[in-house]
This record gives C-alpha cells, sequence and structure tokens, in this order.
C-alpha cells in the first residue's frame, strides 16, 4: 500500500504550519511528525477497514519544512517513526528518509509518505 504524503494537520483540520529553523523548535517538528503518522494511519484505516491488515511499514520519506542552515531533519522525523512503533509495534519498525524541504504544501512542518506491506 502506498500511502501518499500526510502532511502535520491536527484531528481539527487545523495544519501544524512553520519552518525549522525559523522559530519552530525541533520538538514542535517531532509533534508535528506525529500528526503525520496518526494521518497515515487514518489512511490506512480508512482503505483497509483496520489495521489489522498491516504486516510491516517498509519505508516512510519525510519533509521537513527548514531553512537552509537547519541539519536535525532525522531527529524531526523520528516524532512519526516512534509514533509508529508505538502504535504497531514491530510491524511500525521501517526504513527512512528524512529531507529538508524549501517550502511544503499550506506552509505545513512536515509531511510523511509511507509504504505499507499488507496482507490481501
Amino acid at each position: 500500500m502506498f500511502v501518499s504524503g500526510q502532511v502535520s494537520r491536527a484531528a481539527d483540520g487545523k495544519i501544524m504550519a512553520g519552518k525549522l529553523g525559523a522559530g519552530v523548535a525541533v520538538s514542535q517538528g517531532q509533534a508535528a511528525a506525529r500528526l503525520c503518522a496518526l494521518n497515515i494511519l487514518a489512511q490506512a484505516k480508512a482503505a483497509l477497514g483496520n489495521l489489522d491488515r498491516i504486516v510491516q511499514v517498509v519505508k516512510l520519506t519525510g519533509f521537513v519544512n527548514a531553512t537552509p542552515g537547519f541539519t536535525e531533519h532525522p531527529q524531526v522525523v523520528n516524532g512519526c517513526s516512534d509514533c509508529l512503533v508505538e502504535i504497531l509495534g514491530d510491524k511500525g519498525r521501517h526504513t527512512r528518509s528524512a529531507v529538508g524541504m524549501g517550502s511544503l504544501p499550506l506552509d505545513a512542518t512536515g509531511e510523511v509518505e509511507a509504504i505499507i506491506a499488507i496482507r490481501t
């Protein structure tokens, strides 16, 4: 299953916005990445009916809205990775890329896409 990029949108619809290295702290970026994880799982559940069909989260690509000098992208995306492991256990462990972007849609602090192995 391929889950397209999920931005840091809270359940109330509000986007966690802003740029790391320009007023957004790493801890805030991690919270934004956690929202991305929850949105990935919500999309998976909507498509599958429940999360029981997930065999393994295979790969994430995390995009961090950051200034050119910011270098802690992996620490930010840890918010997503840690959340997936917290919820799915070993099935949530994955490979990952974390990259900085000059901007993201809606000025979101983070966006993460996922590849998930499922039972058919």
